[in-house]
């Protein structure tokens, strides 16, 4: 599995590539405004940068590499590219129906995008399977109501007249598409069961309050998560790959009892991806407790770091190859 910034993960399962998330574009900082956390809108429309996307594909291996595009919610920098790595792989989208309509107003047939609401079991092979939970965005409702509160787009949104481009405003086309989606793998290896949980976001404050979209009530994210492990049977994960800090943490981890945290979305949203990381990773409060937990902390230093799970846990592996060709140091 390789971290690719944000919350953007690479998973290599046998002879299945997928890729959650794939946010290389970056729309900069000052084209938004309004809402409590300053994203509701934009000043202008904006396309994915394709060259970036490209060059980041090339390094991984090329169209071949990609098998299947996991999207946890359709806030831009989470499905700004996902129609640009359908486009170039040809591989197939699963995510909110908000990101299918996001990828069909960038050309990719309706056929190609597969729409799920929390609940789903889905054999991405023989060997693996994908359970998917409905979950919650990060933020408050009292604060930041645009961002957080559970949107899904009700139709196709129209591109640009004069650009072709999207509004990624989080109160325009890119809403979060009815809270996120969390995604529990579980893997029947040759030597035993391996299972890892994976969020792009969340929120401490209503993880236990219902998600209710459209006057449908799709569960609460806590009650969805005990029910997903009940349902893979197992009362542990492997690796839980995931955000929200210490807040979160002590909600989720009395259920998923990880054996290892991989922190993801820590590093901002507005630097090139190819500047690297800036900052090393630091939040004490979640080290503290995971520590306490006897949870052990994989903290990333570099985009592209590489890790394996395998039945004697999850290790550090060197992606220096890729990371050259990207000149990251």
């Amino acid at each position: 599995m390789t971290w690719m910034s944000i919350a953007n993960m690479y998973f290599q399962v046998g002879d299945q590539n997928i890729l959650v998330d794939g946010y290389i574009s970056r729309v900069p900082e000052d084209a938004f405004h309004g809402g409590g956390g300053g994203l509701a809108s934009t000043s202008r429309a904006f396309k994915p940068d394709v060259a970036a996307v490209k060059q980041v594909l090339d390094v991984m291996g090329g169209p071949s590499s990609i098998d299947l595009l996991l999207t946890g919610h359709s806030h831009f920098d989470h499905s700004f590219d996902t129609a640009t790595w359908s486009k170039l792989t040809g591989a197939p989208v699963v995510g909110a129906p908000t990101t299918c309509y996001q990828v069909q107003a960038e050309g990719i047939d309706p056929s190609n995008c597969t729409s799920v609401y929390g609940g789903e079991r889905i054999a991405i092979s023989d060997s693996l399977t994908m359970y998917v939970i409905r979950w919650n965005h990060s933020g408050d409702p009292a604060k930041n109501p645009e961002q957080h509160n559970p949107v899904e787009l009700t139709s196709v949104p129209q591109p640009d007249a004069q650009t072709g481009g999207l509004r990624p405003g989080v109160a325009e086309d890119f809403p979060n598409g009815g809270g996120n989606r969390a995604y529990l793998f579980v893997l029947e290896g040759t030597q035993g069961r391996l299972s890892w949980f994976f969020h792009d976001s969340a929120s401490a404050i209503d993880l236990h309050v219902p998600i209710v979209v459209e006057g449908k009530d799709y569960g609460a994210p806590l009650d969805n998560l005990k029910r997903a492990m009940r349902e893979a049977k197992i009362d542990g994960v492997d690796l839980w790959i995931g955000t929200g800090g210490a807040p979160v943490a002590e909600l989720v981890l009395p259920i998923i009892r990880p054996k290892a945290h991989l922190p993801v979305h820590w590093d901002g949203l507005w630097n090139p991806f190819l500047a690297g990381v800036t900052q090393p990773f630091s939040d004490p409060a979640l080290e503290r407790l995971l520590a306490s937990s006897g949870v052990n902390l994989l903290a990333p230093r570099q985009y592209m770091d590489k890790w394996r799970l395998d039945v004697h846990g999850t290790r550090a592996l060197s992606n220096e190859r890729i990371q050259k060709k990207l000149a990251f140091r």
